[in-house]
């Protein structure tokens, strides 16, 4: 196994930029009442904004391209529109984007979560139970941000969950803190990614937690410090769960992978993910902001000023994304359902896979 090298040297840039990054994932304030809009139409505009942080394609083949702060594109192939709060949406600042069996489209924001259903906007309610009960069903649909921790929408109703509690302290050797930020759910138990396994089990990666599995009847939990607040203060938060070919799970990270194994005293076994040089490391933060497993059995990840990484079962190698004003930053990777992969960029728009390389993605005029 081998690593292929970057050469610029960016490493405290990259910290500094990865920690505003994690800032504005997260926000704390519910969203209470129901909203319904009353204009839908949406804008038609020619260009997608610069800072696209989410990719979707629903069931119908659109595509919809998530902003920072620009609201919500949404692309058939030949027009292009733009929602924002004037047509309803609760937030411009858009964090994830997924679809029920119904065909509804819901937009997650820092500020509430957004339901669409082709004709018009609405604001979930959040109900806060005092029973805290969790459940694992085929639709449900999962959310990490603006809540404390998560929450879980079973199609009638958008409830707010804690996860269990750990003792922190004691697995990490450091007394452990999420991160601080004006109006910022700061609890180490923020939800930064969910994602759901092959088996339909749930992962909750959180900023400095680690990670939980859910299965519907109990909790396994990865208590581990690289997947907590790092020696020298970095937090990078585990983001992306993503499940190999060979069935191992890569948390957010390229140092180790897990095996899920009963008969262990943890319930899983942690092994070496790949070779990463000391020189490399010393370059680059080995933390992915977002991860896919893809039709053709490759892991393709994303680092934030580190281009895309594609781990075949063998090899870790890396492309980089660069334009003419030099490198592009990256959040967001996505598969769409012909196997296309589709990065979100910080600064640079959207870029499309083409053959081994990465275009940027512009609208056909």
């Amino acid at each position: 196994m081998h690593i292929n090298k970057i050469s610029p040297s960016y490493k405290a840039l990259r910290f500094i930029i990865l920690v505003l990054v994690v800032g504005v994932f997260l926000s704390c304030s519910g969203q209470k009442g129901t909203a319904i809009a009353q204009n839908v139409t949406g804008e038609i505009v020619e260009e997608i904004d610069e800072r696209i942080w989410e990719i979707f394609q629903d069931t119908k083949g659109n595509y919809w391209f998530g902003s920072n702060g620009r609201g919500v594109y949404h692309y058939d192939g030949s027009t292009l529109k733009r929602f924002t709060t004037n047509h309803g949406l609760v937030d411009n600042t858009i964090r994830g984007m997924q679809e029920d069996v119904h065909g509804h489209v819901f937009i997650e924001t820092p500020t509430g979560i957004s339901k669409y259903d082709g004709n018009t906007f609405e604001t979930l309610k959040v109900i806060r139970s005092s029973a805290n009960a969790w459940k694992l069903e085929p639709n449900d649909l999962w959310f990490g941000y603006n809540a404390y921790d998560l929450y879980r929408y079973d199609g009638e109703s958008l409830m707010e969950l804690q996860l269990p509690r750990q003792d922190l302290e004691k697995a990490f050797g450091i007394e452990t803190s999420g991160v601080s930020f004006q109006d910022i759910n700061n609890s180490p138990y923020a939800v930064f990614g969910v994602n759901k396994d092959k088996a339909g089990n749930v992962w909750f990666g959180t900023a400095t937690a680690g990670a939980f599995r859910y299965d519907g009847d109990s909790f396994l939990w990865f208590g581990e410090k690289e997947l907590s607040q790092l020696p020298d203060g970095r937090v990078p938060g585990v983001r992306s769960m993503v499940q190999d070919a060979d069935g191992n799970f890569w948390l957010s990270n390229f140092l180790s992978k897990y095996k899920i194994d009963s008969n262990l005293p943890k319930g899983y076994e942690k092994m070496p993910a790949v070779y990463i040089a000391t020189e490399v490391l010393e370059e680059k933060l080995p933390y992915f902001m977002s991860g896919v497993l893809g039709v053709e059995g490759n892991l393709w990840m994303t680092t934030y000023g580190g281009g895309v990484w594609k781990y075949d079962g063998d090899t870790l190698s890396n492309i980089e994304i660069k334009n003419e004003e030099g490198e592009v930053l990256l959040i967001t990777i996505f598969e769409d359902r012909d196997g296309v992969k589709w990065l979100g960029t910080d600064n640079d728009g959207v870029y499309k896979q083409n053959g081994d390389q990465f275009e940027k993605f512009e609208i056909k005029k």
